[in-house]
């Protein structure tokens, strides 16, 4: 039986999809780029260091956490994942490597390592594809192996010609990359809300008691080093949040394919304020690290990119066939 035509797209269907690709990519561009922008702020937050940093960030995004999930009604939500055991679970490891790659990352930026930082993220979407052979058992394609091969070079070119592992870009992306992993399992029936309210809720009781405990004794900063400083620390959590919500609305409006090109706004400002702002070394060894590190990536986008394109168009088959 011939399938029903689809009805022809007015000239409003086509102005609102317009507009929701334009919302979408203005949302991921900001998402990423405040992310990117971000060694850029936790200098403004010295004295404090990079765990009393950490603790003001889980106890603030808690609070603004919680002034959304107000706002957007969605408290039950929140409510569900604390009594589902497995989920809660799982959500507790994902908020102790979340915390981890946090921590790592301020370390890096405060101590003249943000271009490892970016090299991080930069290998992560790598670190991703080995991820799914190691835990998830799947099977590569030849690309991918190679992608893999040009990504384990350059962190030993670089290891090699500087006398030392890039620790910090490994750290990150080893953490956020099996952060990514255990928030995959859940599927989308975790929000990105009442998700992150919930990894801060189980963070919390130790960034708490952590800056009590520092406070106490006379090692905090928080109110002791004027007004702006004391914002600053507690605007984290809206650092920490907004750019979250900002990607959220950019994944429901984008192709995966567009925002798997966006994510790369991120490492490559982190690079840019490193090496142009922060004045960090490049030695030849890290800029041939840096050069095989772009090449994986373009072959992973390249072969991402072809891949989608056949996928759709055997389902567009299957779709006409069937009709």
């Amino acid at each position: 039986m011939p399938g029903r035509l689809s009805p022809a797209p007015t000239a409003a269907s086509t102005a609102a999809r317009g507009t929701t690709g334009r919302t979408g990519l203005v949302t991921g561009i900001g998402a990423y780029v405040l992310w990117g922008a971000m060694p850029l702020y936790f200098p403004l937050l010295r004295p404090a260091g990079p765990v009393e940093i950490i603790a003001h960030r889980v106890v603030w995004s808690v609070l603004f956490c919680t002034v959304l999930v107000l706002a957007t009604r969605t408290t039950g939500a929140v409510r569900a994942l604390l009594r589902d055991r497995r989920t809660l679970g799982v959500l507790a490891v994902a908020a102790v490597l979340l915390a981890a790659n946090w921590l790592v990352f301020v370390l890096g930026v405060l101590t003249g390592h943000t271009v490892d930082a970016a090299l991080g993220y930069f290998i992560n979407p790598i670190v991703t594809v080995g991820l799914a052979v190691l835990v998830l058992g799947e099977r590569l394609r030849p690309v991918q192996w190679a992608a893999l091969g040009l990504g384990a070079l350059a962190v030993l070119v670089i290891a090699v010609g500087l006398g030392t592992l890039p620790w910090v870009a490994l750290t990150l992306a080893a953490t956020f990359g099996l952060y990514g992993l255990l928030k995959s399992r859940l599927g989308a029936t975790v929000g990105a809300v009442p998700g992150l309210t919930v990894e801060t809720l189980v963070l919390a009781p130790v960034a708490l008691a952590f800056l009590v405990g520092l406070h106490l004794t006379g090692g905090g900063t928080f109110a002791a080093h004027g007004t702006a400083n004391a914002v600053a620390l507690a605007s984290t959590g809206v650092v920490t949040a907004l750019p979250l919500l900002l990607f959220n609305t950019a994944a429901r409006r984008l192709p995966l394919s567009v925002v798997g090109l966006l994510q790369y706004i991120t490492p490559t400002l982190q690079f840019l304020v490193g090496v142009l702002v922060q004045h960090e070394t490049m030695p030849p060894a890290r800029w041939w690290g840096f050069a095989l590190v772009w090449a994986a990536l373009v072959v992973l986008s390249v072969d991402g990119l072809r891949h989608g394109r056949r996928a759709a168009l055997a389902a567009r088959r299957e779709a006409s066939t069937a009709a």
